[in-house]
Parts: structure tokens; C-alpha cells; sequence
């Protein structure tokens, strides 16, 4: 054992998905339309609303923060994805599965709090709109998201830290495509129960309180939206929340899964699915989402490419 311990790792190999000449180049083509639909189209979103004035609105900005943490997360760990679909070699140096796993929480933790500030945005605006552009000015809308990437550091520097301080002498083989808390565990020489500890603690504050805080929330916006006389009103205040729910509820469900439950690296394939959902799912649909039942987006698209007469 003592010999053992004297061997440390200085680089993991990725064994990404089950590795087969015939349909790597599918699975490679696959993600890599993905990717670049995620590119597109988030690139395209922060456009419109950076061009068009009718976009410049606090709910706007938060959805261009959002789509810019989209891109950066995906490429994170995508690009380096689609070189091992057809590569021999899988490996990557343990100072850069480090910098990988660190960068990608900074990006994950982050969005988790972006999710509840864009509800409150929605409460705000729901509840309040008298006092809505007085309350969410451009210092406030700057100061929260400042807020959000603030957790993003401290989080993400709270998993890393814990994760890669324990020991690794091997084995050092990942069951992942990239470097994700979890997965690294596995192959630590030491007992991981206290990084279980830190991790369900940690997740409780980067993940379930800003969730809980959405539901807390948008009950109270529902109950708003109930006192709402118009039955048009209703629905339009209902439609205008519809797709942040739906949003929020696409990324916390595997998150809380993958960096809560009990065991969660032992999840392994079923792990590696949930990780492709909200790094890479989520990230495509996310623009889809915010744009495809959005006047304003369509107007704005419309305007950029020349068609602003063409028909609503």
C-alpha cells in the first residue's frame, strides 16, 4: 500500500462512451451539429437583444447573461468531447482536468443562480410594475448578476478544492467525457465520505436554495396572477413565466441528482446521459425556448435580417 500511495496521477484518461469505429463518426457528427446549433443560436439571441432597443430590458438582459453562460459552459467540455469520439488518445493532464472541472462549475453554479434572479425579475414585473424599471435599473440588473458569478467562484472553488485535494494513485480511468466531480471521486485513494459532506452541502446552497427560492417565488406570482380579472391577462402573465419554469426545471433535476444524492458517482452511464442533458440539452434548448413563443425576438430577428414589413 505504501507503494502505491508513493505513485500519484499526473493525468486521467476520459473513456467518454463506449468506443466503436462504426458509430463514433455518427456520435461525432451528432454533437457536433449540437454544438454548433448551441453556438448559433445563443450567439444570435445575445445579438438581437444587443441591437434591437425594444430588447433592452432587465428580463432580456438576464436571458443574454444566460445565453453567454450556455456557450461558455458547452465549450467547456464539448470540443474536447468531440476530439476523443475520434481520437486513440483520451487523455488529459490532471492540471487540466482541474482547470476543466473548475471552469465548468464557475459556469454551472452561476446559471443555478441566474435562475432564481430571473424569477424574481418576473415577480418584479409582475407585481410590481409600476416600480419595475425603478427597482431593476441597469446597476441593480449589474450588481445581481455580479452576485450570481460570485457564487460561481466561491462554488465552484468549494467542489474543486475538496475533489482534488485527496489523493489519486491510480486507477485513472474517468467513466466520463469530461472532468465532473463525481466521476473523478471514484478513483480517489481515500475515504471520500467528508467530500460527500461537502458536496451535499454545497449543493443545498448552489442548487436547492435557489430553486426554493423560484417556487417561493412564482407562488406568489401565481397568486398575483389568479387576482388578475381578465382572463386575458391570466394567460399572458401565465405564458410570460411558462418558459422559465420550464428552463429552471430542465437543469435542477439532474443537477440535484448528479451532486446530491447518495452515491451519485456511482451512477456512471445513467450519470454520463444526465450530464449530456443539462450541459448540452439545455443549453440548445434554452434559446429555443426563450425565442420561439417571443414577439419581441421575432420582431427583433426580422429587423436584423431585413424582413421588418414580412408578416407577424
Amino acid at each position: 500500500m505504501q507503494e502505491l500511495n508513493q505513485s500519484t496521477v499526473t493525468e486521467f484518461i476520459l473513456l467518454g462512451f463506449t468506443p466503436n469505429p462504426r458509430t463514433n463518426p455518427l456520435l461525432f457528427i451528432f454533437f457536433l451539429v449540437f454544438y454548433l446549433l448551441i453556438l448559433v443560436s445563443n450567439s444570435l439571441l445575445i445579438t438581437l437583444i444587443h441591437q434591437d432597443l425594444r430588447l433592452h430590458t432587465p428580463m432580456y438582459f438576464f436571458i443574454s447573461v444566460l445565453s453567454l453562460l450556455d456557450v461558455c459552459y458547452t465549450t467547456t467540455t464539448v470540443p474536447q468531447m468531440l476530439v476523443h469520439i475520434l481520437s486513440k488518445k483520451r487523455t488529459i493532464s490532471f492540471a487540466r482536468c482541474v482547470a476543466q472541472m473548475y471552469i465548468f462549475l464557475l459556469f454551472g453554479v452561476t446559471e443555478s443562480w441566474l435562475f432564481s434572479i430571473m424569477s424574481v425579475d418576473r415577480y418584479v414585473a409582475i407585481c410590481h410594475l409600476l416600480r419595475y424599471k425603478v427597482i431593476m435599473s441597469r446597476r441593480m440588473c449589474l450588481l445581481l448578476v455580479g452576485i450570481c458569478a460570485a457564487y460561481g467562484v466561491v462554488g465552484g472553488l468549494c467542489y474543486t478544492f475538496f475533489a482534488m485535494y485527496l489523493p489519486y494513485c491510480g486507477p485513472n480511468e474517468i467513466d466520463h467525457y469530461f472532468c465532473e466531480v463525481p466521476a473523478v471521486l471514484k478513483l480517489a485513494c481515500a475515504d471520500t465520505s467528508l467530500n460527500d459532506l461537502v458536496d451535499f452541502i454545497t449543493g443545498f446552497n448552489v442548487i436547492v436554495v435557489p430553486l426554493t427560492l423560484v417556487v417561493i417565488v412564482y407562488a406568489n406570482i401565481f397568486a398575483t396572477i389568479l387576482k388578475i380579472r381578465s382572463a386575458q391577462g391570466r394567460i399572458k402573465a401565465f405564458s410570460t413565466c411558462a418558459s422559465h419554469i420550464t428552463v429552471v426545471t430542465m437543469f435542477a433535476i439532474p443537477c440535484i441528482i448528479m451532486y446530491m444524492s447518495p452515491g451519485s458517482g456511482s451512477l456512471s452511464n445513467s450519470g454520463k446521459k444526465m450530464a449530456l442533458f443539462y450541459n448540452i440539452a439545455t443549453a440548445f434548448l434554452n434559446p429555443v425556448i426563450y425565442s420561439l413563443r417571443n414577439k419581441d425576438v421575432k420582431k427583433a430577428f426580422l429587423k436584423l435580417m431585413g424582413w421588418s414589413r414580412a408578416p407577424e
